[in-house]
């Protein structure tokens, strides 16, 4: 019914029902968020998200569970979840939580790396797209824009998104489009795939 309820509101879903296809999924999967029960079976949610942590898959994670005590929320949250919601849950509520989970993109780390291309976000330098090896230096605001959709490779930004998360909400969607033109003419159109209707995404596999 979960499933059933993220489809109708336009997201891909995937379904594990025990903790040991959850572990193989989110290992695999390339996912934008996780949303895991505490009572799987064969493996607790919240010993799921601890081991996903451990192998160095930081897909922000949602804990959805009818056990509300104030224990259970800081075992399944020191276990790495960002998330904690306690049945039974109001829909709204639920939908809000998972995009709150989706504007989760970290871009912190120092060097991030996806597909063919590796950014440098201390000198904003890329290497591994521009011809012959060249290492290519950015401005902070496209570093900003690559850096997150590098970090999410496989998930697809609205302009309203890539706002949000690179200009502050504060610009029109115009200035999205410019630095995705700027991007593209220093590394090569493939860079950034348009996804009509829907946005942009990494491109480079």
């Amino acid at each position: 019914m979960l499933a059933e309820l993220l489809v109708d509101e336009g997201y891909r879903v995937d379904t594990a029902f025990d903790g040991q296809q959850g572990l193989h999924r989110g290992l695999t999967g390339g996912y934008d968020a996780l949303i895991v029960d505490r009572g799987l079976p064969v493996m607790d949610g919240s010993d799921l998200i601890a081991l996903l942590r451990s192998k160095g898959i930081a897909t922000p994670a949602l804990i959805l569970t009818a056990r509300g005590a104030v224990d259970d929320r800081v075992e399944g949250l020191d276990a790495g979840a960002q998330d904690y919601l306690v049945k039974p849950f109001e829909v709204p509520e639920l939908l809000a939580r998972v995009r709150a989970l989706l504007r989760r993109i970290d871009t912190s780390a120092t060097v991030i790396t996806a597909g063919r291309l590796r950014l440098d976000r201390v000198t904003r330098r890329v290497a591994g797209a521009a011809a012959d090896g060249v290492e290519v230096e950015l401005s902070e605001r496209e570093a900003s824009l690559l850096a997150t959709l590098m970090a999410a490779p496989k998930r697809v930004f609205s302009r309203a998104q890539l706002l949000d998360a690179v200009f502050e909400g504060a610009e029109s969607g115009g200035a999205v489009d410019l630095y995705v033109h700027y991007l593209r003419r220093k590394l090569g159109k493939q860079v950034i795939r348009t996804v009509h209707g829907a946005g942009y995404r990494f491109g480079l596999e």
